[in-house]
């Protein structure tokens, strides 16, 4: 009974965490390329599309070499520092990946065609801070995951592996594609986020974005239930401490008895 009082306060410490989770603003940024060894006339070798919590903004291609904005939010942004640094980047990311594409010899594609690489890059906000990112790749369907705050690889399908040995060979290619997802994604998050604010909050979902009304209305109810199981807790691992004493005083005084009737 002794581990009764941690294990509930664990246990008010997850439900304070799932509270700051729900009440928190997690905004993610993602990059997804498309890279052909081969192109055909009028089709561009590379081709990236952005989006902002799984809502597009931007569309880009090698062939004009420039990002164009999709929606809203993309006209809301495109005037940006950021949206500058952005379409350069993309070009920049686009001649990096056709030369893994190249150099790592996938899988003979399925369709009969020239191999080609989808590369996906997030990173995620929260709290102010950078709190995720990753790069996963795909080379004629074959998978591979990296994880760039642990720098752990998860090479998802056998055909895949060449990605990963082409990583860890190019020393200069993943710094550069770390620093990008780590530093760069996440700064460009910031900046977009501070013209998306007002637009974003009408259309997240009310459940994952409470209100201020809904804030408190959830705190007013786990503070209350929080002392509620403190108290209780408390109750329960005194009575259980205080059984042993009197089980002990209890058999001392039958004892006693007995001894009289005894005499």
């Amino acid at each position: 009974m002794e581990l009764a009082a941690p294990t509930a306060g664990l246990g008010l410490i997850l439900l304070l965490l799932e509270a700051r989770e729900t009440l928190g603003g997690a905004h993610s940024l993602c990059l997804n390329f498309t890279v052909r060894s081969q192109a055909s006339p009028g089709q561009s070798w590379c081709e990236a599309q952005g989006s902002v919590d799984g809502k597009p903004f931007l569309q880009y291609g090698s062939d004009s070499s420039k990002a164009t904005p999709v929606g809203l939010l993309g006209e809301k942004v495109n005037a940006t520092k950021a949206w500058k640094e952005l379409s350069q980047t993309l070009e920049e990311v686009g001649r990096e990946l056709r030369m893994v594409l190249l150099v790592t010899k996938p899988e003979k594609s399925l369709s009969g065609g020239p191999p080609s690489l989808q590369a996906q890059l997030c990173c995620q906000r929260e709290a102010g801070e950078c709190t995720g990112a990753s790069w996963e790749f795909s080379i004629n369907g074959q998978r591979a995951l990296i994880d760039l705050m642990t720098l752990n690889w998860t090479v998802i399908d056998p055909g895949a592996r060449g990605i990963k040995e082409e990583w860890e060979s190019t020393w200069d290619l993943a710094e550069y594609l770390r620093r990008i997802s780590t530093v760069i994604c996440c700064n460009w998050l910031k900046e977009f986020l501070e013209h998306w604010e007002k637009m974003l909050k009408p259309m997240e979902s009310p459940q994952k974005t409470p209100d201020s009304n809904q804030r408190s209305f959830i705190l007013a109810g786990i503070i209350p239930l929080i002392i509620i199981l403190s108290i209780t807790i408390f109750m329960i691992h005194r009575k259980c401490s205080a059984v042993p004493a009197e089980a002990s005083w209890g058999q001392e005084r039958a004892t006693s008895l007995d001894q009289q009737l005894m005499t």
